[in-house]
C-alpha cells in the first residue's frame, strides 16, 4: 500500500468505526423496535387500531408514517436542552427512550403501512432506489475490517454484561464491579493484536 493510501486508510479509520458502532446501534434499535411493536400489537385495542392503519388510503399512509418523526422532534429537542443546562443524566435517557419509542412506532408503522405506500409510483420508485442505496452501503461496511471488530466486541460486551446480570440475578455477583470493566479492557486490548 502506498503513503498516500496508507495515511488516508488511518484518517478514516476512527470514522469507519463510529459508523459501524452506529449501525449496530440502529439495528439493535429496530430489533427492539420490531419486539416492542408486536408485543404493543398484541392488545386488543391495538388490533382494532392495525386494522386501521392497513386499510388507510397512500396518502393518510404517508402522513401516519411520518407522525412519530414530527411528534418526537420536539422532545429530542427539549432533551438536548436539558442537557445544555447540565441535566445530563435526564436528556440522554429522553433520547434513548425517544429512540427506542420511534423505533417501535416506525418499524409497526413501516409493516403497516407499506404496502399502501406502494401504490404511490414515486414511493415505490424512491424507495428501491434508497433500499438498493442502503443494501449497497450497509454490504460495504460490513465487510470492513472495522465492522467485523467494533462487532465482535459489542458481541463480547453484550456477553460479559449477560453472564454478570445472571450472576447478580443469582446473588453471586461479584463484590467488586471493577473486575467487568477490567475484563472488558483486556477485551479491548487483545482486539488490537
Amino acid at each position: 500500500m502506498t503513503q498516500p493510501k496508507r495515511s488516508r486508510a488511518r484518517l478514516l479509520a476512527p470514522l469507519l468505526y463510529l459508523a459501524a458502532l452506529t449501525l449496530l446501534l440502529e439495528e439493535w434499535l429496530w430489533d427492539t423496535g420490531k419486539r416492542l411493536g408486536a408485543i404493543i400489537a398484541a392488545w386488543p385495542l391495538v388490533r382494532g387500531l392495525d386494522a386501521r392503519i392497513r386499510a388507510l388510503p397512500p396518502y393518510a399512509a404517508l402522513c401516519a408514517f411520518v407522525l412519530p418523526a414530527i411528534l418526537l422532534f420536539p422532545l429530542k429537542l427539549l432533551a438536548l436542552l436539558a442537557i445544555a443546562n447540565g441535566h445530563m443524566v435526564t436528556g440522554v435517557l429522553t433520547i434513548v427512550l425517544a429512540k427506542i419509542g420511534g423505533a417501535a412506532a416506525v418499524t409497526r408503522l413501516y409493516a403497516l403501512t407499506l404496502p399502501s405506500l406502494l401504490t404511490l409510483a414515486w414511493f415505490a420508485r424512491w424507495h428501491g432506489v434508497f433500499m438498493a442505496f442502503k443494501d449497497r452501503w450497509v454490504g460495504a461496511l460490513k465487510a470492513t475490517l472495522a465492522y467485523r471488530r467494533t462487532s465482535r466486541s459489542v458481541l463480547g460486551l453484550r456477553g460479559a454484561f449477560a453472564a454478570w446480570r445472571q450472576r447478580a440475578k443469582s446473588g453471586r455477583h461479584s463484590p467488586r464491579p471493577a473486575r467487568f470493566l477490567r475484563r472488558f479492557a483486556a477485551m479491548w486490548r487483545a482486539r488490537r493484536r
